[in-house]
């Protein structure tokens, strides 16, 4: 080397092909997930040391994960799908198992202050829930919607509740097709939290039937809900206070029969606000 030529740096890479390091050998990633039941932020964390571990979590490990945590309900989405794949990728399906997205005012819910979103501990699913948010003429789509995450706004204010849900095959429901029939428009500054998609603003459609606000223990038109082009709902609504005997009249004889999806996330400890999930989207 002459005195004049400099010394070619040789930096190394994520994208290094150098060896099968234990890191980056699926089995040995699937074994350690395995090991600490599929903790959803490890696995978050995980995502954002390279690409290379960022396209294994999106191509393997969320889909692991969502199996692994929910397996009756992710059966049932995936039942028919082509090649077993979800609306908007399992790393927004994941995201939406663990992560309450919050709540901003909106044209038509106000609230005095945003709420933040954040991981929860435990969620319940289910599809009776699912069929109180579809009309009469959808009511042949599946649907899984989460039970309200309660949010004290105050003392002299009643609770906010917010919720969550996804479609099966939601390119193909009757909800689709009947928002596209009606040419009911997409927001233009809203996009779902879980996904980056446009949305319908179903109060604004005049879509919610009023077994939805029964079913989170809402007043009627208290509520407002959002479903996105690959079939993510997220919602909020003014949880009312009950008395014991209206929770008795709540009762509905279809849950013995619905197949709830419940599960619990206690390895799980996030600051409010703070969204790990959101880190795997590709841009």
């Amino acid at each position: 080397m002459s005195a004049n030529q400099r010394p070619r740096p040789n930096p190394q890479s994520d994208d290094s092909e150098s060896g099968d390091s234990g890191i980056l050998n699926e089995r040995i990633l699937v074994l350690v997930f395995e090991s600490i039941n599929w903790d959803p932020h490890v696995l978050c964390l995980t995502a954002c040391v390279n690409r290379k571990l960022r396209a294994i979590a999106k191509r393997l490990l969320w889909r692991k994960l969502c199996v692994s945590r929910a397996p009756r309900m992710i059966a049932a989405l995936v039942n028919g799908a082509p090649n077993g794949r979800v609306g908007g990728g399992w790393n927004a399906l994941a995201k939406l198992l663990f992560f309450c997205c919050g709540c901003d005012p909106t044209r038509n819910f106000w609230v005095n202050r945003a709420s933040p979103g954040h991981f929860v501990k435990a969620t319940r699913f289910s599809k009776t829930s699912g069929r109180s948010f579809l009309t009469k003429k959808c009511r042949g789509d599946l649907l899984y919607v989460s039970d309200p995450c309660e949010h004290p706004m105050g003392d002299n204010e009643e609770d906010l509740g917010v919720y969550r849900g996804v479609f099966r095959g939601f390119t193909k429901s009757k909800t689709r097709a009947y928002l596209i029939r009606r040419q009911v428009e997409l927001e233009e500054r809203i996009r779902c939290p879980y996904c980056g998609a446009r949305v319908w603003s179903m109060t604004a459609a005049k879509l919610v039937p009023k077994s939805a606000s029964r079913r989170l223990g809402s007043h009627e038109g208290r509520l407002e809900y959002f479903v996105c082009l690959n079939g993510h709902l997220y919602g909020t609504c003014w949880l009312a206070r009950l008395s014991s005997d209206d929770e008795d009249d709540d009762y509905d004889e279809d849950d013995e029969d619905d197949e709830d999806e419940y599960y619990g996330n206690d390895a799980v400890h996030t600051k409010g606000g703070h969204d790990p999930v959101d880190e795997t989207h590709e841009s």
